[in-house]
């Protein structure tokens, strides 16, 4: 119970309640904490009180507060190679989590200027296009837009996306045999922040990804990333002859 007579304020009481059971492994990373009206009830307290909390514990990093979905215990930021083509469900599982994923369009299109560059195609060429969120458990992890030659995937728009990944059945269709990563820092547009319930000022990684077979682009991806959950890093051996970086 808290201490009303205490001179340490009830929210830092809360606030080392909460350390304790994180700490303790009570409450695990990944983990959804009570709603704040839960606390409100468990505690005795005003809501603003408990608001106060878990603002602050999440300003330091212990919580992780996702708009619509509630508060989360903070994970440690998810490494991802870019040196290897691995399926985000693999990567998801991998750290003892689980997969899903929400398709919200899919459909035949028309290449833009940009898709179609990217895609080393005429602009008009018709091409499959998906949107999908991919979750680590209940956390939306990455927005993945993805257009595909249907050409060379000509079933790509008529696969479950739900049970199985884009790149899962790309793989299982046609081997890569080239891919090209480019990453940059960004801003999420709000359709983007919505979806992977994020703040529009929340820094993003965005992973534009690029896999041919023979001489042809069979699929161009945009990955975006919430900055606070993933970290994409890679590492190499120098060509012979060549001087590492220091």
């Amino acid at each position: 119970m808290l201490n009303p007579d205490s001179t340490v304020p009830l929210y830092r009481q809360i606030q080392e309640r909460i350390r304790r059971r994180i700490a303790d492994g009570e409450w695990r990373p990944g983990r959804k904490i009570p709603s704040e009206n839960e606390l409100v009830g468990q505690w005795g307290v005003s809501r603003m009180t408990v608001h106060r909390a878990l603002r602050e514990l999440a300003q330091e990093g212990h919580l992780e507060r996702v708009a619509g979905l509630g508060t989360f215990v903070a994970e440690p930021p998810r490494r991802a190679s870019l040196m290897e083509l691995k399926d985000i469900a693999e990567e998801v599982r991998a750290a003892g989590a689980e997969h899903h994923a929400r398709l919200c369009s899919r459909r035949r299109v028309s290449l833009d200027a940009t898709a179609a560059a990217a895609m080393e195609r005429p602009v008009g060429t018709e091409a499959a296009h998906v949107i999908l969120i991919h979750y680590r458990d209940d956390l939306p992890i990455q927005h993945e837009e993805r257009w595909v030659d249907l050409e060379m995937v000509p079933d790509f728009l008529q696969v479950d996306f739900e049970t199985v990944t884009p790149s899962q059945h790309l793989l299982q269709t046609l081997p890569a045999e080239e891919v090209e990563h480019v990453v940059e820092a960004i801003l999420p547009t709000p359709a983007v922040a919505a979806a992977l319930a994020i703040e529009p000022t929340a820094p993003c990684l965005r992973l534009e990804r690029r896999t041919w077979s023979g001489e042809r682009v069979v699929t161009f991806a945009v990955l975006t990333y919430p900055g606070s959950r993933y970290v994409l890093g890679a590492r190499c051996a120098p060509a012979p002859g060549t001087r590492s970086p220091r």
